[in-house]
């Protein structure tokens, strides 16, 4: 007898524009999503209260409750991910929305392909309800701002966590220097922040060396390009230089 066929993810995408609706939907279904769609925030909503989905699609800029607050209610009662919809120039909705517990953003106008992968991507990441990350000795919670290795509560600044918890939202991919400075600062073109970037990377790495030695090499350069997270790094490894990648 042969199994059952796995469930397709259910994706909901919250735009006010129907034709931009109708792009996201079409983009996630080709990567095997179901969706359901929502003209406004309110309505997005109500429908989260009748129906359980893997993966939340909103623009910020939604008439009537906006798209922040929605993604700040969504983040504060599960662990659903939310990728922001915006546009290019809209860098402080962006960093609102981050700061409300998005996973991840897209800037209008976007590769349909491109929303299609990260949402995959996010969804097979997808935290705990508890919005709770483990992998490996590190523990990161998205929705208490607090991270641990080994059991040992690791104190870390804003920026620090917010790097730490986008490390532990990617286990195994290399994340470009653009993309941390989005995540830590809200800017991927932040004036001298290659330069912040490496000293705050430099500054986490040695406080999760010190609450366990050898932790501070889950985190690894990739010259050029940024750094990687790789949650049980090989024995001997040191993760790279702590400085300039």
């Amino acid at each position: 007898m042969s199994a059952a066929p796995a469930e397709r993810p259910l994706a909901l995408v919250v735009d006010d524009e129907p034709s931009m609706r109708d792009i996201v939907t079409f983009a996630l279904e080709t990567q095997d999503f179901e969706t359901c769609t929502a003209g406004s925030a309110e309505a997005a909503w109500a429908l989260l209260q009748r129906r359980s989905v893997d993966l939340v699609v909103l623009d910020v800029m939604l008439p009537g409750l906006s798209g922040v607050e929605l993604c700040r209610r969504i983040a504060q009662t599960s662990g659903i991910p939310v990728i922001l919809l915006t546009a290019l120039g809209e860098t402080s909705r962006r960093i609102a929305g981050l700061e409300a517990g998005a996973a991840d953003y897209v800037a209008k106008p976007f590769h349909p392909r491109e929303l299609a992968l990260r949402a995959a991507g996010l969804v097979r990441r997808s935290p705990l309800g508890d919005g709770q990350l483990t992998h490996g000795s590190l523990t990161v919670n998205l929705l208490t701002a607090t991270a641990w290795v080994s059991g040992r509560r690791v104190d870390l600044t804003s920026h620090e966590f917010r790097l730490v918890a986008a490390f532990a939202g990617s286990p195994g991919e290399t994340l470009p220097f653009r993309r941390l400075l989005l995540a830590g600062w809200g800017d991927p073109d932040l004036p001298g922040g290659r330069e912040l970037l490496k000293t705050a990377v430099y500054r986490l790495r040695m406080k999760l060396g010190a609450a366990e030695p050898g932790a501070e090499a889950m985190i690894r350069s990739v010259r050029g390009v940024g750094y990687a997270f790789e949650p049980d790094p090989a024995d001997g490894t040191q993760g790279g230089s702590v400085t300039e990648p």
